[in-house]
């Protein structure tokens, strides 16, 4: 799908592409190369300069309220004599969107600018599919490292190099019914969710919270789901203060004992009783909005949709309940995808194009997303956005997916994953199976050549 936004006209497009060759495929594959061969012609992955020589191309993956927000923020920056002309493609999320991605840069016929997950460009970056971004030039365009957070701008680099910059952070985290946790003592002085602390406490929420409904305190939607316990996991882990790597060639680097406590308090906090264990997605996003629930962990994405169904409607930062603050988070960011010569004026554009985006992020908020360009947490408008502004330090303790080229957002990593930690919350394993599971899981993707290196 195209949409196009003009302005005043940008730099001359760069001159052709080069052919794609076997050789150049094979050498700027990624872990989905099978993928990129079977995937058959590409919807709407022409050469930008086919669609219009004298438009910024850029793509994303945002439909739905995101895709109208984004299309409001590039309608802003295309306004005025400065203005630019933009051919926007927007292309399906998921994996069939990442393949597309890697076949553009590597056959040389990629967009200007790109939207991807942070958590991906481990697995594009070291192959030569991603180009670096020019942080003198970007300096000159009002952004600087200085603007986000260490914990996300330390992920948009390789080898020392910026290949990416966050436009927001977007955190699993809990929303609740306000009435509910009020009725049930959690609500701080400011009628805020109170600092929980400890897992006896999280495990003492759930029961307050069951109380206060009739009905069941904390839901949790993750049967069938690629992601969900995994991103629930994540952030527990990680509160442990224990690291997760995935070394190149393995083995995974991983503290078993850490990982077997997180996953038993898991069982514990989803016991089937007071908050249930065997919810899928939509079944627990039902139960919420339907009153059958105080609670609910979900990403911060599912707000306007809670918005709309009348709840008297909070949200809070992930609950740190072990050792040291962490919230799994992933964030949407501008790329530039490979071109072999591309024309200085035009990717000077580009940079320009990415630092008007992010600072246009507050009315990317709107949807529940944190601006990654801190800049604009300090505005008065962002701390009158309720409840988006009492889950922003998130992006402070951001925790990512182990670096990796099959790590990241739709990946079969957080997939594999996920099949050992559903069992045990269905009650089909121990923790300790479950996590002797990850191990081998982690493993077996480390021993498979990585097609970029």
């Amino acid at each position: 799908m195209f949409t196009r936004f003009s302005a005043s006209p940008p730099a001359p497009a760069p001159g052709a592409a080069p052919d794609l060759t076997r050789r150049r495929l094979l050498r700027n594959g990624t872990a989905a190369a099978g993928a990129l061969l079977a995937a058959g012609p590409l919807s709407g992955c022409a050469s930008p300069a086919a669609a219009d020589a004298s438009a910024l191309s850029v793509w994303d993956l945002f439909q739905g309220g995101d895709g109208m927000l984004m299309d409001d923020m590039i309608k802003a920056v295309s306004k005025g004599p400065q203005g630019f002309e933009v051919e926007r493609t927007i292309l399906d999320w998921g994996p069939s969107y990442y393949t597309k991605l890697a076949m553009s840069a590597a056959g040389g016929r990629a967009s200007d600018v790109a939207i991807m997950h942070l958590s991906r460009l481990a697995g594009y970056a070291p192959g030569g599919l991603l180009d670096p971004f020019d942080l003198d030039l970007l300096a000159e365009f009002g952004v600087s490292q200085r603007d986000f957070a260490p914990a996300v701008w330390s992920r948009t680099q390789h080898d020392g190099t910026v290949y990416a910059i966050p436009l927001d952070v977007h955190p699993f985290i809990v929303f609740y019914d306000k009435e509910a946790a009020d009725k049930a003592g959690l609500l701080d002085s400011s009628g805020e969710l109170a600092p929980m602390g400890s897992p006896e406490a999280l495990l003492d929420a759930g029961k307050a919270l069951a109380k206060a409904t009739g009905q069941k305190g904390i839901l949790f939607g993750h049967v069938t789901d690629t992601a969900q316990t995994w991103r629930q996991f994540a952030a527990f882990y990680a509160q442990t203060g224990a690291t997760f790597t995935l070394p190149d060639g393995g083995p995974p680097k991983i503290d078993v004992d850490a990982a077997v406590r997180v996953v038993t308090f898991m069982q514990q906090l989803f016991d089937g009783r007071t908050n249930p264990n065997n919810l899928d997605y939509n079944g627990a996003m039902a139960g919420f909005i339907g009153g059958r629930g105080g609670m609910i962990m979900l990403g911060e994405w599912e707000l306007p949709t809670l918005k709309k169904s009348g709840i008297p409607l909070g949200a809070a930062r992930f609950p740190q309940v072990f050792e040291k603050p962490g919230v799994y988070t992933d964030s949407h960011s501008f790329v530039l995808p490979h071109q072999e010569n591309p024309d200085p004026a035009r990717r000077r554009q580009a940079h320009r194009y990415v630092a008007e985006m992010v600072k246009q992020s507050l009315t990317w908020a709107t949807a529940g997303h944190i601006p990654a360009y801190q800049p604009v947490l300090a505005e008065p408008e962002y701390a009158a956005l309720d409840p988006q502004s009492s889950y922003a330090d998130a992006g402070e303790v951001a925790v990512l997916d182990p670096p990796n080229w099959f790590a990241g957002a739709a990946s079969n990593f957080q997939n594999r994953m996920c099949q050992p930690l559903q069992a045990a919350l269905l009650g089909n394993t121990s923790a300790e199976k479950a996590v002797r599971q990850m191990v081998r899981e982690a493993d077996t993707l480390l021993r498979q050549p990585n097609p970029v290196a």
